[in-house]
């Protein structure tokens, strides 16, 4: 737990960076404010593409393997977007962006990793520290951008890139910690205690039920839309809100819908394990609903608009952390790792659309109505929650 935890932390610092830096180099190497969201764009394309291609590297060769890759592809990004920052090229700027977001979904495991050899009745606060350990990478990554532009200034690097010197040694770091200290494997070691009937023994209770697999799935997914589709639209509505402070409310905004993302997942984790993994990811939607209701009735209130986005970050929190925990143990150790990328992969791509719908959503019925579309989604959640507890 303390290796997943201390890995998830250096390699979140690469992701923070390239979304602090990412829109702004692009705007630069394209020429096009325009075309300014294909960085976030082409990160969530690289880690819808190798969420499964990992999940089935972790299946055959355990999750040390499928992380380190991880780590590598995101090394290799992180070169190529300080080449191409150097040369001026914006086509080998996004490949580079795409393989950093393929590094984000070996990151991604992590959470899984920490599933594999948990007993039932710690596995949500297992998923949920570990989780919270994103919350560092998360806030490091975009706090060295200022001195990164001094190192990377001592250092002859391109304008904007100086912070991923920092990235770079925190990815060969928690390279060669996975390497070093995740001994022995989790998920090699669940494999072969469910082939020597030794798991149930060790307190791993684990069966195999697709349907609450598929509505944990869909969960997990719906609820990631949700959270990033108002979130990708709020400092847009933030701006026209308050145009001369749009700095300040957007970064306390935003800081304070990352901590509850991240900050509350330990808590929402030891509720998973004491009431039952359906009914916090029900408390989820509960916090999403709320969250909308609020954005919905005060648009206009840029104090309303930051609680409903630490809602609705904290309704993310619980829905993600339940939702995963309910997916390992409806998995069984066979059929686990590939189940565990196709959520991975439905959730990133879905959001990635959602993200580009909300845009539209908001130009055509505003913020409020942005709103009440995603509270749709709330409804459906909740709803097919029945069909979940069924054996």
């Amino acid at each position: 737990m303390r290796t997943l935890a201390a890995g998830q932390v250096l390699g979140g610092i690469a992701f923070g960076a390239t979304v602090s830096l990412g829109a702004l180099l692009a705007s630069k190497l394209s020429g096009e404010e325009s075309l300014s969201g294909l960085a976030t764009a082409s990160v969530t394309l690289g880690a819808a593409l190798c969420a499964i291609p990992l999940a089935r590297l972790a299946a055959r060769h355990g999750r040390r393997r499928a992380l380190t890759l991880g780590n590598a592809f995101a090394l290799t990004g992180i070169a190529l977007v300080i080449t191409a920052a150097q040369l001026e090229l914006f086509a080998l700027f996004l490949v580079g962006v795409v393989l950093i977001g393929a590094g984000n979904a070996g990151n991604l495991q992590s959470r899984f990793a920490a599933t594999d050899l948990a007993v039932s009745e710690r596995r949500g606060r297992d998923l949920g520290t570990v989780v919270w350990a994103t919350t560092v990478g998360g806030v490091a990554g975009p706090l060295l951008l200022t001195p990164g532009e001094s190192v990377g200034q001592l250092l002859g690097m391109p304008p904007l890139t100086g912070a991923y010197a920092f990235s770079i040694l925190a990815q060969i770091a928690a390279l060669a910690l996975y390497l070093i200290a995740l001994r022995p494997d989790p998920l090699l070691t669940a494999q072969r205690l469910d082939r020597e009937g030794a798991a149930r023994a060790s307190h791993i209770v684990e069966a195999d039920r697709p349907l609450t697999a598929r509505y944990a799935i869909f969960a997990v997914a719906g609820s990631h839309v949700v959270m990033a589709s108002v979130m990708a639209m709020t400092p847009i509505h933030l701006a026209h809100l308050e145009p001369d402070h749009v700095t300040l409310i957007v970064g306390v905004t935003i800081a304070l819908h990352v901590f509850g993302m991240y900050g509350l997942s330990p808590l929402f984790g030891m509720l998973a394990d004491r009431t039952g993994r359906i009914a916090t990811i029900l408390i989820g939607q509960g916090l999403l609903a709320a969250s909308l209701v609020i954005a919905a009735i005060l648009p206009g209130s840029p104090w309303a608009v930051l609680v409903a986005l630490f809602l609705l970050g904290a309704g993310w929190s619980a829905a993600t952390v339940a939702g995963a925990a309910l997916l390992t143990e409806s998995s069984r150790t066979a059929v686990r790792p590939r189940r565990q990328g196709i959520s991975d992969t439905v959730m990133t791509g879905s959001a990635a659309v959602g993200a580009v719908l909300a845009g539209i959503v908001l130009g055509a019925i505003g913020y409020g109505g942005l709103a009440l579309v995603a509270l749709v989604i709330v409804v459906v959640v909740t709803a097919l929650a029945p069909y979940a507890a069924r054996r």
